[in-house]
């Protein structure tokens, strides 16, 4: 029973593309090579604050 369930849920999932910006270039996470994917996972992450 849990095994249907789970491919149920299997099927409604689609592959998500994560993109960044790059020297003025939006590319695919994905594209990057080994390194590049290493750096990307260590970036710091922000919100900016609202100015109003």
């Amino acid at each position: 029973m849990k095994n249907l369930e789970h491919d149920k849920l299997k099927e409604k999932r689609t592959r998500c593309i994560v993109y960044t910006r790059v020297m003025g270039y939006h590319r695919p996470v994905e594209s990057f090579n080994i390194g590049k994917k290493g750096e990307h996972q260590q970036r710091v992450k922000f919100l900016e604050k609202d100015n109003l």
